[in-house]
């Protein structure tokens, strides 16, 4: 019932008006509110026209028609919670079916067509995800879709007491919509770190379920959900490995600058190591989450500083030198050092290559 509506039974009601010219009286409001409410009134049975006075109206007893009222009511709501029970049946089988349908053939290695479907099978995996999860999220700027995309997710894995630890790379000090975001997961309660250099985009579900890229360089193409329990012990224990070389995001700026004994930064050690796995200045930069122009800058620095002539000669002379952490046997060094001084002022082109099986040989 309408205020007005009520209202104008109620004015009916004690003071037994006969007229619409009365009630409008009675309530102070306009006729042709009046009019609309007590057509609402007689349409809900509270006023009746008069059998024994023709245009006389008469207000119908509450215990009589408010009784009747409620009784429309609770059949209305009784039919609406059958309704509702049957569609939770319906949407119960309906989720039965698909899940056997996606679970046919479905091992310990899924593979994932397309965005579309990742994000699926991401969204799934982490409403049902109950203890922790784990990320590793390369790249340095993470798109805005991503990030939206995210937000609810990462709000509902909070609710429900889920341990999230995520390690972006160092460079989203340089993207201010990703540090905003990362410093936001902070503040939700999630552990954030930050490392130079990370091998490939990764999501694990409580060491149960992980998710990677098909190509690393383009997660956007497909990925594979792993399942198996060896594979998931290797990594996580990568994860780990990874988080203890990282910074949080408190502090990631300063040791991003800062440098070790040989006076590197974290990121520059990262670039002796890329180099030194035949990395080109394209895929440096992508695995630092910096441009090409950049990669470059940092690697012509590091030559300069080692003064070599080539790449492979910055990697042997880093190695050399202890810049990459390198344990050398301390039996065999003064033997090996005047050879390894002369291979590091050679110039690669004149190495020659390690000779391969000859053809027909016994494997």
């Amino acid at each position: 019932m309408s205020e007005d509506a009520t209202e104008v039974y109620r004015a009916s009601l004690l003071n037994s008006c006969g007229s619409i010219e009365e009630l409008t009286r009675l309530v102070g409001r306009p006729i042709e509110t009046v009019r609309s409410a007590l057509d609402d009134c007689v349409r809900l049975g509270l006023i009746r026209p008069s059998w024994e006075v023709p245009g006389q109206l008469r207000a119908t007893s509450p215990d009589v028609a408010l009784q009747a009222l409620l009784a429309r009511q609770e059949s209305t709501l009784l039919a609406r919670q059958r309704q509702m029970a049957e569609a939770r049946v319906e949407v119960a089988r309906l989720m039965e079916e698909f899940s056997l349908s996606r679970n046919r053939g479905r091992g310990e290695v899924e593979r994932l067509e397309g965005i579309d479907q990742i994000r699926d099978r991401i969204e799934e995996l982490t409403l049902n995800c109950e203890r922790s999860l784990i990320t590793l999220a390369p790249g340095g700027h993470q798109n805005s879709d991503n990030r939206k995309a995210s937000r609810p997710l990462s709000q509902s894995l909070r609710e429900r007491g889920v341990a999230v630890r995520t390690i972006y790379l160092d460079s989203i000090y340089n993207d201010p919509a990703t540090l905003e975001h990362a410093r936001w997961l902070v503040e939700l309660g999630d552990d954030v770190r930050t490392v130079a250099s990370l091998p490939s985009r990764m999501i694990v579900f409580d060491g149960e379920a992980a998710i990677l890229p098909m190509d690393p360089d383009d997660s956007g193409t497909g990925a594979h959900l792993f399942r198996g329990h060896g594979l998931l012990a290797c990594l996580l224990e990568l994860f780990h490995l990874m988080w203890e070389r990282a910074a949080p995001l408190t502090t990631a700026r300063r040791q991003r600058t800062s440098t070790d004994s040989q006076g590197l930064t974290s990121q520059e050690k990262a670039v002796l190591r890329l180099l030194g796995e035949g990395f080109t200045d394209e895929g440096v930069a992508r695995k630092l989450g910096v441009s090409v122009r950049t990669g470059r800058r940092i690697t012509a620095d590091l030559m300069g500083r080692l003064g070599a002539k080539s790449r492979f000669q910055a990697g042997l002379r880093a190695a050399h030198l202890g810049w990459l952490d390198d344990i050398r046997s301390p039996d065999n060094e003064n033997d090996s050092d005047h050879a390894l001084e002369s291979l590091l002022d050679q110039d690669p082109k004149t190495i020659p290559a390690v000779p391969g099986p000859r053809a027909g040989a016994n494997s």
